[in-house]
C-alpha cells in the first residue's frame, strides 16, 4: 500500500512538472488540445468540436431554399459512393444539378440543418472576403502590399495576393501531427494575432505555390484591419444574408480578448449553406443577378496562378479530372465543395475521415470517388 502512495505521489509531481514547464515556455495551449482532442475520445481535430471554443455567429438573413430538382432522390448511390461513404463516414453528400438539388444523404444523427466544421474550406471563404473588400475599396487590388496593414512585413514585398495564393514565402510550420508545431498553436492558442505576427518571410514572395495556413490567417487579418469590421459581422453582411443562407453559422474564435477569427479554418455550418459558394463562383460571382463579387476576381480565383503549380488559384484547389475544369472547397477531414461549371453540378461531402492519397496527385482517391459518382448519378438527368 505503502508502494503504490508513493508511486502516485511520483506521478502526480511528475504531472505538475509537465504542467509547471508547458506554462513557463508557452506551450500551455498544448493542456487545452488534450482536453479538447483526448479527453473527448479523438485523435485529432473533429467535425463537431467548435462547441468546445468561443465563436461568433454568422447571422442569416431571409432563406432561400435550394429548390428540389424533379428527379430528387430518385437516382440510385453508386456502389462504389455507397462504400466509401460508410468507410469514411460521410455524414452528408448532396448533389446539386442545374442548381437543384438531385441528391442528398445524411448521416444518422446529422440533418440539412447540422453544423460542422468546415476546416481549411473557410480559406475558400476568406479569399472571397478579400474579393468583397476590394469591391467595396477597403483593399485596393490583389497587389496591395500587405505592409500597408501590418508594419511587421516591411520591405518584405509580400501583397495581399500573395496570401490568398499560398506564396508568400512565410515560415510557417505546416505540421498537423506536431503539438508544437504552429498549426497547433493556432488551434488552441489564446492569441493567434501574436503567433502570426512573429512570423517572417524567408522566401521570396510571389514566386511559387506553397500550403501554408498561415497565409490565409494573416488575410483575414489584413482584411478586418483594412475594412474595420469584425469578420464574423462582415461575411454575414457580405455573403450569408444577400445568399440566403438557410441558417446561422458560427466562426470560432480565439481566446484573446479581442476574439479574432480563425480564418484559415472553423466556420461551422451545414451542406446546403457551403454549397452556395460553389453556385456563386459558378455564376461569376453574381448571385441571383445580384454581384457580389467582382466578375474578374472570380476568374482568376479559379485559374492558377503558377503554370508549374496548376492545383491552386486563389483559395481554391483546381483539377483537371475527367478533362474537366474543376474547382473546390477542402478541409482536412475530406470536406468538399466541388464545382464543375461546364455541367452545372456541384458536389458536397462532409464527413469524419478522407480517402488515401494518390502518389502524384493533390488529392486524396476520394475526391476523384465524389467525382466519378456525380456524373454516374447524372448521366440521364436533364
Amino acid at each position: 500500500m505503502r508502494y503504490l502512495k508513493n508511486f502516485f505521489k511520483g506521478l502526480l509531481f511528475f504531472i505538475a512538472i509537465i504542467i509547471a514547464a508547458l506554462y513557463i515556455t508557452d506551450y500551455d495551449y498544448i493542456l487545452k488540445g488534450v482536453r479538447v482532442v483526448y479527453m473527448t475520445g479523438h485523435t485529432t481535430a473533429f467535425i463537431d468540436d467548435y462547441d468546445y471554443f468561443d465563436n461568433a455567429t454568422i447571422e442569416p438573413s431571409t432563406p432561400q431554399t435550394w429548390p428540389r430538382h424533379k428527379q430528387y432522390n430518385n437516382v440510385v448511390p453508386t456502389e462504389r459512393l455507397s462504400s466509401i461513404n460508410s468507410e469514411l463516414e460521410t455524414i452528408a453528400f448532396l448533389i446539386i444539378k442545374n442548381d437543384s438539388i438531385l441528391y442528398e444523404d445524411y448521416a444518422t444523427g446529422y440533418s440539412e440543418n447540422s453544423k460542422t466544421n468546415s476546416f481549411s474550406m473557410a480559406k475558400s471563404i476568406t479569399s472571397a472576403l478579400l474579393g468583397k473588400a476590394i469591391q467595396d475599396g477597403y483593399i485596393k487590388s490583389l497587389d496591395q502590399p500587405v505592409s500597408d496593414f501590418f508594419i511587421e512585413f516591411a520591405g518584405s514585398g509580400m501583397t495581399v495576393g500573395d496570401l490568398s495564393s499560398m506564396a508568400s514565402g512565410l515560415n510557417w510550420d505546416e505540421s498537423y501531427s506536431s503539438p508544437f508545431s504552429l498549426t497547433a498553436r493556432s488551434y488552441y492558442d489564446d492569441d493567434l494575432a501574436e503567433t502570426i505576427l512573429n512570423l517572417k518571410v524567408t522566401e521570396q514572395p510571389g514566386q511559387s505555390f506553397k500550403y501554408l495556413s498561415g497565409n490565409t490567417q494573416l488575410l483575414g487579418m489584413v482584411i478586418q484591419k483594412a475594412s474595420g469590421i469584425p469578420l464574423p459581422q462582415y461575411l454575414s453582411d457580405s455573403f450569408w444574408k444577400p445568399m440566403g443562407m438557410e441558417q446561422e453559422a458560427l466562426w470560432q474564435l480565439d481566446d484573446d480578448d479581442n476574439k479574432l477569427a480563425k480564418t484559415y479554418c472553423c466556420v461551422a455550418s451545414n451542406a446546403r449553406d457551403f454549397a452556395r459558394f460553389g453556385k456563386l463562383y459558378k455564376d461569376g460571382g453574381s448571385w441571383n443577378d445580384k454581384r457580389l463579387l467582382p466578375e474578374d476576381f472570380v476568374t482568376t480565383s479559379i485559374q492558377p496562378r503558377f503554370a508549374e503549380d496548376t492545383e491552386y488559384g486563389y483559395g481554391f484547389w483546381l483539377s483537371n479530372y475527367r478533362d474537366k475544369k474543376i474547382f473546390a472547397m477542402r478541409g482536412i477531414l475530406g470536406q468538399y465543395v466541388i464545382t464543375i461549371p461546364e455541367d452545372n453540378l456541384i458536389i458536397v461531402r462532409l464527413g469524419h475521415h478522407r480517402g488515401d492519397w494518390v502518389e502524384g496527385k493533390p488529392f486524396t482517391q476520394d475526391f476523384y470517388d465524389y467525382i466519378d459518382a456525380g456524373y454516374e448519378m447524372t448521366q440521364n438527368v436533364d
